[in-house]
């Protein structure tokens, strides 16, 4: 049953905590100085600017860097303050916090987008910097926004800035830093992680911010229901930027009737996008994800991790080619029948394309993770490659080479050779190794699915092998039964 509207009147059920995101983006020459208190609290400024946090108190979430003791606690109450590198996703507070380092210390804020400005932008800020140092002392914040936008080299540009005090740097990425961050810079810099939002903090957010009648919506007394407030903050996936303008668009489709529902929240929440990035480390994450889902034999894994991917906006494609692969490396010759449906899922996409074709490869992703496993053909295909590296140079066995003129059978060409079919159990026991790989196995099958019976028809041969090789050796003529070999070329 549905519960009733909540009327959030000014001063009522407001947490003295809000929370931290980052600001919007900065273009060339925005925030070369701190402002003191939040940035555009203007009537016009996008609510999420009007509501971020003023002071540490106010910030909400990431408790494991901002609890007692943590370093970055340290650096917000007075501390020394060391360059950093904040990485998290948007709207977990990165921005926010850069801030608060500069008003904490009383340093200049200047804030710079990798993504609009060039290293060109950055020498004047270092020189500004430099200058501001000398006349009085006082420390400069460079927050370099995105710098995973700036190549390893232009990087490089702020090393020895950084080393001699001239600024301190705080760089803001929702990238995996080892990835794209340079080396040098990372040793100078530690990491910090930021986490996505739990629900219950973007729910006191958005409740605080309904109540907050200086910067917030107390002055419209807009009512809730529950369900909406929770909606709200379940479908902003952890980013209080997004929750908070969610909450603004279901604010101005209430406007008239005072109350926001949850299918008010819905329609604010329509835009919503799944937290997936093509070319960046989440997309490494899920397809990993989905990978180890069909390797652990779990159905419904592997159709959700699919699904975020096509619903991220991934090439269907991809992901057939990616299933195609599993079925190689994870369940070969378990159930051959694997390779067989994944293939024919990368073709029936292709020839359906999307929503139809994406059936096919969810289907394609049960059959692989309820197959049996086994990567003995991926094992035995790496031994393989290794021994032919090691023994290049090593020749074919005369009695398997061929002999299509009768100067090379005079030679020894194919001689011994025995035509396996015409054997009466189809093995003629011969050896197809050069000699000093006698005896060498690269691959060994398992113990599921078909490979059972691979491993005993294996086993049976193997023995056949011991007892023929004599007999090929003192067999003259080196001819199967049917008088000739069917492989010469010539």
């Amino acid at each position: 049953m549905a519960r009733g509207p909540r009327h959030l009147a000014p001063g009522v059920g407001v947490t003295s905590e809000l929370e931290l995101f980052p600001g919007e983006g900065h273009g060339p020459g925005e925030g070369r100085g701190l402002r003191k208190g939040p940035v555009g609290t203007g009537g016009h400024a996008p609510l999420a600017a009007r509501m971020r946090p003023r002071d540490l108190e106010e910030v909400r979430g990431q408790s494991h860097l901002l609890g007692p003791g943590k370093p970055l606690r340290r650096m917000l109450e007075g501390g020394p303050l060391a360059s950093c590198i904040l990485w998290g996703p948007p709207g977990s507070g990165k921005t926010t916090l850069a801030r608060l380092l500069a008003e904490r210390a009383d340093a200049e804020f200047v804030s710079f987008s990798a993504a609009t400005e060039g290293v060109a932008r950055v020498r004047e800020v270092i020189a500004e910097a430099r200058t501001r140092l000398d006349a009085s002392g006082r420390k400069t914040i460079l927050f370099c926004d995105e710098i995973h936008r700036f190549n390893k080299a232009q990087q490089d540009a702020f090393l020895p800035h950084v080393e001699d005090g001239t600024i301190v740097l705080v760089g803001a990425t929702t990238e995996n830093p080892s990835f794209e961050v340079n080396r040098p810079l990372l040793s100078r810099a530690p990491v910090f992680i930021l986490e996505p939002l739990i629900e219950a903090d973007l729910r006191a957010i958005l409740e605080a911010t309904l109540a907050d009648t200086g910067r917030g919506l107390g002055r419209a007394e807009m009512a809730i229901d529950e369900e909406a407030l929770a909606l709200l903050a379940k479908g902003a996936d952890g980013d209080a930027r997004r929750a908070l303008g969610a909450l603004e668009a279901a604010h101005e489709l209430a406007t008239g009737t005072g109350r926001i529902t949850v299918e008010v929240a819905r329609d604010a929440l329509q835009h919503r996008f799944a937290v997936y990035d093509k070319s960046g480390e989440e997309h490494y994450n899920v397809i990993s994800a989905l990978h180890k889902a069909v390797r652990g034999s779990d159905p419904d894994g592997a159709l959700y991790w699919l699904a975020r991917m096509i619903r991220g906006g991934e090439d269907p494609l991809y992901l057939a080619r990616r299933l195609v692969r599993m079925a190689s490396e994870d369940i070969g010759l378990a159930d051959p029948a694997a390779l067989q449906i994944a293939v024919s899922a990368w073709q029936a996409y292709h020839f359906l394309g999307s929503p139809e074709g994406e059936l096919a490869l969810a289907e394609a992703a049960i059959y692989l993770a309820t197959a049996p496993k086994s990567n003995r053909a991926y094992v035995a295909w790496g031994r393989a490659l290794s021994a032919a590296e090691e023994t290049a140079s090593e020749p074919v066995p005369m009695h398997i080479r061929n002999a299509p003129t009768s100067q090379m059978r005079e030679w020894g060409y194919g001689k011994g050779y025995r035509y396996d079919p015409d054997e009466p159990d189809g093995v003629a026991g011969q050896r197809y190794l050069p000699e000093v790989l006698s005896g060498r196995h690269f691959y060994v099958p398992g113990l599921f699915g078909l490979e059972v019976s691979i491993a005993e028809r294996l086993r049976r041969w193997e023995e056949r092998r011991r007892g023929g090789r004599a007999r090929v050796e003192e067999e003259p003529g080196g001819e199967g039964a049917s008088g000739h070999d069917p492989d010469d070329l010539g």
